[in-house]
Protein backbone atom coordinates (compact mmCIF):
# COMPACT_ATOMS: atom_id res chain seq x y z
CA UNK A 1 0.00 0.00 0.00
CA UNK A 2 1.09 3.24 -0.38
CA UNK A 3 0.84 6.63 1.15
CA UNK A 4 0.63 8.52 -1.88
CA UNK A 5 -3.10 10.42 -1.72
CA UNK A 6 -4.54 10.65 -5.35
CA UNK A 7 -5.69 13.63 -6.24
CA UNK A 8 -8.92 15.29 -5.52
CA UNK A 9 -11.17 15.74 -9.01
CA UNK A 10 -12.34 19.51 -9.08
CA UNK A 11 -16.00 19.67 -8.96
CA UNK A 12 -18.06 19.82 -12.59
CA UNK A 13 -18.49 23.38 -14.08
CA UNK A 14 -22.21 22.46 -13.80
CA UNK A 15 -21.69 23.20 -9.81
CA UNK A 16 -20.11 26.38 -10.20
CA UNK A 17 -22.53 27.30 -12.60
CA UNK A 18 -25.43 26.91 -10.60
CA UNK A 19 -23.64 28.12 -7.32
CA UNK A 20 -23.10 31.76 -8.93
CA UNK A 21 -26.65 31.48 -10.42
CA UNK A 22 -27.94 31.03 -6.63
CA UNK A 23 -26.09 33.28 -5.33
CA UNK A 24 -27.00 36.12 -7.77
CA UNK A 25 -30.60 35.05 -7.49
CA UNK A 26 -30.32 35.05 -3.67
CA UNK A 27 -28.76 38.65 -3.65
CA UNK A 28 -30.38 40.50 -6.67
CA UNK A 29 -33.82 39.20 -6.95
CA UNK A 30 -34.78 39.50 -3.54
CA UNK A 31 -33.41 42.80 -3.11
CA UNK A 32 -37.00 44.17 -4.90
CA UNK A 33 -39.07 42.63 -2.40
CA UNK A 34 -36.97 43.45 0.72
CA UNK A 35 -37.18 47.16 -0.55
CA UNK A 36 -40.97 46.82 -1.42
CA UNK A 37 -41.79 45.07 2.23
CA UNK A 38 -39.47 47.90 4.13
CA UNK A 39 -41.10 50.63 2.43
CA UNK A 40 -44.81 49.46 3.15
CA UNK A 41 -44.04 48.74 6.35
CA UNK A 42 -46.22 50.51 9.33
CA UNK A 43 -44.52 50.03 13.25
CA UNK A 44 -46.48 49.47 15.76
CA UNK A 45 -46.80 52.04 18.42
CA UNK A 46 -44.51 51.31 20.99
CA UNK A 47 -45.75 53.50 24.07
CA UNK A 48 -42.52 53.06 26.09
CA UNK A 49 -41.09 55.40 23.47
CA UNK A 50 -43.42 57.99 24.80
CA UNK A 51 -42.47 57.46 28.54
CA UNK A 52 -40.51 60.47 30.26
CA UNK A 53 -37.41 58.79 31.06
CA UNK A 54 -37.00 57.30 27.27
CA UNK A 55 -37.84 61.09 25.70
CA UNK A 56 -35.26 63.07 27.29
CA UNK A 57 -32.40 60.37 26.88
CA UNK A 58 -30.99 61.06 23.69
CA UNK A 59 -29.10 56.85 24.06
CA UNK A 60 -32.50 55.93 24.77
CA UNK A 61 -34.33 57.03 22.61
CA UNK A 62 -32.25 55.89 19.50
CA UNK A 63 -31.09 52.43 21.13
CA UNK A 64 -34.61 51.67 22.08
CA UNK A 65 -36.02 52.99 18.60
CA UNK A 66 -33.18 51.32 16.71
CA UNK A 67 -34.37 47.96 18.07
CA UNK A 68 -37.72 47.90 17.57
CA UNK A 69 -37.64 49.39 14.06
CA UNK A 70 -34.98 45.89 13.74
CA UNK A 71 -37.30 43.53 15.46
CA UNK A 72 -40.99 45.32 14.06
CA UNK A 73 -39.08 44.62 10.22
CA UNK A 74 -38.14 40.94 11.22
CA UNK A 75 -41.63 40.27 12.38
CA UNK A 76 -42.96 41.30 9.53
CA UNK A 77 -42.79 37.87 6.78
CA UNK A 78 -42.66 40.50 3.62
CA UNK A 79 -39.46 41.35 4.33
CA UNK A 80 -37.78 38.71 6.79
CA UNK A 81 -38.34 35.61 4.32
CA UNK A 82 -36.82 37.45 1.72
CA UNK A 83 -34.00 38.73 4.00
CA UNK A 84 -32.87 35.34 5.19
CA UNK A 85 -32.79 34.02 1.56
CA UNK A 86 -30.38 37.08 0.45
CA UNK A 87 -28.10 35.93 3.84
CA UNK A 88 -28.33 32.83 2.35
CA UNK A 89 -26.67 33.92 -0.55
CA UNK A 90 -23.73 35.75 1.36
CA UNK A 91 -23.07 31.71 2.82
CA UNK A 92 -23.21 29.86 -0.56
CA UNK A 93 -21.23 33.23 -1.37
CA UNK A 94 -18.15 32.16 0.99
CA UNK A 95 -18.64 28.33 -0.06
CA UNK A 96 -17.72 28.92 -3.59
CA UNK A 97 -14.77 31.41 -2.94
CA UNK A 98 -13.19 28.42 -1.00
CA UNK A 99 -13.46 26.96 -4.16
CA UNK A 100 -13.74 28.80 -7.29
CA UNK A 101 -11.55 31.51 -9.06
CA UNK A 102 -11.98 34.93 -6.53
CA UNK A 103 -11.13 36.86 -9.58
CA UNK A 104 -14.50 34.80 -11.59
CA UNK A 105 -15.99 34.31 -8.34
CA UNK A 106 -16.70 37.89 -6.97
CA UNK A 107 -17.85 39.52 -10.78
CA UNK A 108 -20.11 37.21 -11.86
CA UNK A 109 -21.80 36.91 -8.82
CA UNK A 110 -22.17 40.33 -8.79
CA UNK A 111 -22.95 40.91 -12.36
CA UNK A 112 -25.82 38.46 -11.89
CA UNK A 113 -27.54 40.04 -8.65
CA UNK A 114 -27.15 43.42 -11.24
CA UNK A 115 -29.11 41.42 -13.79
CA UNK A 116 -31.70 39.45 -11.24
CA UNK A 117 -32.21 42.67 -9.41
CA UNK A 118 -33.31 44.44 -12.32
CA UNK A 119 -35.79 41.40 -13.59
CA UNK A 120 -36.78 41.69 -9.50
CA UNK A 121 -38.14 45.24 -10.21
CA UNK A 122 -39.64 44.85 -13.30
CA UNK A 123 -41.47 41.58 -11.47
CA UNK A 124 -42.33 43.52 -8.38
CA UNK A 125 -42.60 47.09 -9.09
CA UNK A 126 -43.47 46.35 -12.69
CA UNK A 127 -40.77 48.87 -13.92
CA UNK A 128 -40.10 49.42 -17.33
CA UNK A 129 -36.55 48.08 -18.66
CA UNK A 130 -35.30 50.87 -20.50
CA UNK A 131 -32.92 50.51 -23.54
CA UNK A 132 -30.17 52.05 -21.75
CA UNK A 133 -30.57 49.03 -18.98
CA UNK A 134 -30.70 46.76 -21.51
CA UNK A 135 -27.57 47.64 -23.45
CA UNK A 136 -25.94 47.71 -19.56
CA UNK A 137 -26.78 44.10 -18.80
CA UNK A 138 -25.75 43.08 -22.24
CA UNK A 139 -22.34 45.11 -21.74
CA UNK A 140 -22.19 43.40 -17.97
CA UNK A 141 -22.46 39.95 -19.60
CA UNK A 142 -20.26 39.87 -22.59
CA UNK A 143 -17.19 41.77 -19.45
CA UNK A 144 -18.11 38.27 -17.40
CA UNK A 145 -17.51 35.91 -20.63
CA UNK A 146 -14.63 37.92 -21.23
CA UNK A 147 -13.68 37.47 -17.85
CA UNK A 148 -14.58 33.33 -18.06
CA UNK A 149 -12.08 33.52 -21.46
CA UNK A 150 -9.28 35.09 -19.83
CA UNK A 151 -9.17 32.03 -17.93
CA UNK A 152 -9.37 29.43 -20.11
Amino acid sequence: MSDIQKPVPAPPVINYILGFLCVGLAWGFTTPFIRKAAQTHTPPPHPILESAGVRHSWIKRTVLGAAFGVLDLLKNWKYALPLAINLTGSIWFFLLIGQAELSLTVPITNTLAFLFTVVGEWYVERKVISRDTWIGMTLSLCGIALCVQSKL
